[in-house]
């Protein structure tokens, strides 16, 4: 993927952050703040309970079995390891992983995606994957589920199992915009 550098990307990147944690909070009526297992207390606690993790998308989908996803939900990042590795490398098992594009083996890449959080760049080249810039961010036309699923069923060349690699949609519907705020009107 070419990237092309958009005026203001970097003010995008910290308001679609805030948006992303805005959106993934819904509003504690008790005012208790977080739940015990999130850790440490954001300045919204009193008010607002994180409800979802969404920095990767489908992974917490995939990854996460139904019976623990408000445990993983409300897990601060720098936990989740500990409490969720186990489950990522089985599911690698389960997927007959072995190895990906990164070099990675299964215990490697599952302790890069259990970790569930965007990495930024405010001062280079921001892509989940472009085949070279990995992680360091999401581009509005970033085709991320195409990255993952090369990236889990790929294979050391990323060209294993081609039926698994793409989810076939290719673009937006309509062009983004070369100005704030970048995405096209819905309607």
């Amino acid at each position: 993927m070419k990237h092309k550098k958009i005026p203001g990307m970097e003010r995008l990147v910290y308001v679609l952050i805030a948006l992303v944690v805005l959106s993934a909070c819904k509003k504690n009526s008790s005012g208790s703040g977080l739940p015990e297992n999130a850790g440490g207390i954001p300045p919204f606690a009193e008010k607002y309970v994180q409800m979802d993790q969404m920095a990767r998308p489908a992974i917490n989908t995939v990854f996460v079995g139904s019976n623990r996803k408000d445990e993983f939900n409300t897990t601060v990042p720098s936990a989740m390891s500990a409490a969720f590795l186990n489950d990522f490398i089985h599911k690698l098992e389960s997927f007959g992983y072995t190895s990906n594009i990164l070099g990675l083996n299964k215990n490697q890449f599952a302790a890069v995606l259990v970790t569930d959080v965007l990495n930024t760049s405010t001062t280079g080249v921001t892509s989940f994957y472009d085949g070279t810039h990995v992680l360091t961010g999401r581009a509005l036309n970033d085709d991320v589920i195409d990255a993952e699923l090369t990236l889990i069923f790929g294979g050391p060349t990323g060209t294993s199992n081609p039926g698994l690699t793409s989810d076939h949609v290719n673009g937006n519907d309509k062009p983004f915009l070369t100005s704030f705020p970048y995405e096209a009107d819905p309607h």
